[in-house]
This record gives C-alpha cells, sequence and structure tokens, in this order.
C-alpha cells in the first residue's frame, strides 16, 4: 500500500524489530516526538513525527545501530539539504552519531500519483504537466550533482496548492544500496515509467502491488496508444524516447531536462490539471504548519487583488459605456449603450516582484496563465519559509502578478 511519507510497506522479521531503539513517544534532539512507524526495511524505519518547537507534523528516518549503509544515506541527505526548489521534498535536519543516527525530512501533503493512478489513468494533458514538473525539478536536482534513482508512483505527489513535490530524493537510493553509472538515464528511465504509468494506469516494469504490468510485445512494453484510447500521437512518441517501446525507433531522451522540455513543448501553455484535491486542514492560515502560513496568506492576499481588478475594470467599463451613450443619443434605455465598447483581453500574465526587484525568484511563472482561463488551481506566489507568522518568510512584505 502506498504511505504518506512516500515509502512502501515492508515486511519485518522479529530479529530486525527487535535492533530498532526507536519507539513510538521517543524523542530525538529535544524535539522531535516520533508518534507513527510508517516502513520499515533493512535496518531502517521512518516515522510520522512532531516538531514540537514548531509544531508541525514531518517525517523522520531512524536507524538501527551499524546500519551498513548509513553514511552514504547521511551523505545523500545532507546534499539534498542544499537544495532549494519548492518541487523537492526538504531535508530538515540530520544526525549522524552511530547509536541514534536520523534525518528530519519534510512531511509531504497532497495525493501520490500512486493514490491518483488508483482510479485510472490521468487525462493525458494532465499527465505530461505532473510529469514535466517532476522532470523539471530533477534537471535542477542533477544539475547540483544529485540523483533520484528510485522514481515510483509513491514519491510523487500532487499538492493541494496545484503543483508536484517530490519525495526521496538520493535518499531512498542510498537506503536501497542503489546506484547507476549514468544517473541522468537512469532517472530520464523512471520518469518515462512515470509517464507512461500516468497515460495508461499500467506499470511498464515488474507488476507490484500498486499497477499491473503493461502488456509486452516481442520482450518490449507496448506504446501508450497500444493500450489505451485516445493517447495523443505527440504524448505517444515522448512516451516511446524515454522508454524502449516495441514499434519506436525515435533517437531515446538521455537526461530529465531533456524530457521536461519535450513535454513542455508537447502540449498547450495551459494544461487543465487533475481534479482538485481537498487540503486536510480547514484551510484557514492558523490550522496551517508555519512554514505554509505565507504560501496560504498570500493565496488569499491575490485573491483579494483580483477581486478589486475586477471590480475596478467594471468601474471603467461602465464609465465608457456613459461616454458612449452621450455622444450617440442613446435612448432612456441605453439600447445604444456600449455599442461600440471594446472588450479587453490579457495576452499573457506573468509573476512579479514590484518590492523587491533583487529577487530572481520567477513567483511560479508557469501557473500565471491560470488566471487567464479561469483554472481551478489560479495562481500562488512561490513558498517563503521563515519565523511563525512572518508573512513571505520575513524576507518580503508582498508580491505580485502582472
Amino acid at each position: 500500500m502506498a504511505l504518506r511519507g512516500g515509502w512502501r510497506s515492508a515486511r519485518l522479521s522479529s530479529v530486525t524489530m527487535s535492533t530498532f531503539t526507536s519507539q513510538p513517544g521517543t524523542r530525538l534532539g529535544g524535539r522531535y516526538r516520533l508518534e507513527d512507524r510508517l516502513a520499515a526495511a533493512g535496518g531502517w524505519s521512518a516515522w510520522k513525527a512532531i516538531d514540537e518547537i514548531l509544531a508541525r507534523p514531518v517525517s523522520v528516518i531512524t536507524f538501527a545501530s551499524g546500519f551498513p549503509r548509513l553514511e552514504q544515506v547521511v551523505t545523500a541527505a545532507r546534499a539534498a539539504s542544499r537544495l532549494t526548489d519548492t518541487r523537492l521534498a526538504q531535508v530538515f535536519d540530520v544526525e549522524d552519531t552511530w547509536d541514534r543516527a536520523y534525518i528530519v525530512l519534510e512531511w509531504p501533503v497532497g495525493e501520490t500519483l500512486a493514490d491518483l493512478l488508483s482510479a485510472g489513468p490521468l487525462e493525458p494533458l494532465s499527465a505530461a504537466r505532473i510529469v514535466a514538473d517532476t522532470a523539471g525539478a530533477l534537471s535542477a536536482a542533477h544539475a547540483a550533482g544529485l540523483a533520484h534513482l528510485c522514481l515510483r508512483p509513491e514519491a510523487v505527489r500532487w499538492t493541494p496548492g496545484g503543483g508536484v513535490k517530490i519525495t526521496g530524493l538520493g535518499i531512498d537510493a542510498a537506503l536501497a544500496g542503489i546506484s547507476s553509472d549514468d544517473p541522468e538515464l537512469a532517472d530520464t528511465h523512471g520518469l518515462g515509467q512515470l509517464f507512461y504509468a500516468s497515460l495508461t494506469g499500467l506499470w511498464p516494469g515488474p507488476e507490484d502491488d500498486v499497477l499491473r504490468q503493461a502488456p509486452m510485445l516481442g520482450g518490449e512494453f507496448r506504446r501508450p496508444r497500444q493500450v489505451r484510447a485516445g493517447v495523443p500521437t505527440v504524448l505517444d512518441d515522448v512516451a516511446g524516447r524515454a522508454l524502449p517501446l516495441a514499434g519506436h525507433d525515435g533517437r531515446p531522451y538521455t537526461s530529465p531536462s531533456e524530457l521536461a522540455a519535450a513535454l513542455r513543448a508537447a502540449v498547450p501553455p495551459v494544461v487543465a490539471p487533475p481534479t482538485p484535491i481537498a487540503p486536510r486542514t480547514r484551510g484557514y492560515p492558523q490550522d496551517l504548519p508555519p512554514r505554509r502560513r505565507a504560501g496560504k496568506l498570500a493565496a488569499v492576499t491575490l485573491a483579494v487583488l483580483v477581486v478589486v481588478a475586477a471590480l475596478i475594470v467594471g468601474a471603467l467599463h461602465l464609465i465608457g459605456d456613459g461616454s458612449t451613450a452621450g455622444k450617440t443619443g442613446g435612448n432612456a434605455h441605453g439600447s445604444s449603450v456600449g455599442a461600440h465598447a471594446v472588450v479587453l483581453k490579457p495576452a499573457s500574465a506573468h509573476g512579479f516582484d514590484a518590492l523587491n526587484p533583487a529577487d530572481t525568484g520567477d513567483e511560479n511563472n508557469y501557473m500565471a496563465p491560470n488566471v487567464l482561463t479561469g483554472a481551478p488551481t489560479g495562481w500562488a506566489t512561490q513558498q517563503y519559509y521563515g519565523p511563525a507568522g512572518a508573512q513571505f518568510g520575513g524576507y518580503k512584505s508582498g508580491t505580485g502578478l502582472i
């Protein structure tokens, strides 16, 4: 079964169980209280825990004494902690003492790709957007020298805010002892598997307890269009170049950045996302963990600005109509009012930081066109992390949309 922390369930022997020193209620580092064990295997356990200082849920990985790959896992976690892309689950804390080692990570919200696929394949354009965003985030990770190597539907989430969140970057592979001579190609293949599964609801690999195996022909998996009707030819071609598929002879992609560019070029600029997922909190800023309040407050601020802008546009339209009526001699019923009015439609939209021009962040420009099309996810600013209650993480007083 899929787990909220992104890990798969694992069966423990009684011998393995006895080696774990951590139990529910244990406090690590004087602040992280372990609550529920989510998964365990081969000398490590994954937990849901509470950071008692910041009053927020976190994910924690603990290790049995003498865990053989502790150094590799700690190295991967520290490397991941330096990445700032909000599409990657953050690493908050690392303790590497052999008798009480642990790693503290962001508690991911939203539904995993496995959860979404449990109801069947995704709409093709939504599948393309999810995998394009995932590939873009992994491209940035590779540029920093870090690969995932364990891409599965449980490792990608669709968040309530309408974006992806990738868990286990580098860490899952270190836990399992997985490595690759060509990490970029390995992750490109993993992304291709995710895209194939999103298009078909089937897994182009060994069958497991999440997805059934896709059908094969001559030792290769059949193309998406051969197993599901309605897959656009261009997306079928992208899948064929990310994976070795039966009957496809196009030049294969060799990096996540190449796959991300192909997916973005293959779909319209604005892609309808999957059905929005209701947050598990009531939705008010005070109900959210402190590090997420800034993003929620930004969304509320944006909603107010959009309403004000709409009122201004409406008022200007009325003024323009009145002026036209006066010049054309409109009758008492206004039959000629607005006869020559022109409805102006915005041609583009992008995030803009008028209050801090030195900030080079793009403010989620890829979401900005949603404001023009009325897509349900709308546009939200980047997340800003800082002290509890600080708007925009204390880095700025606001941001905007042009």
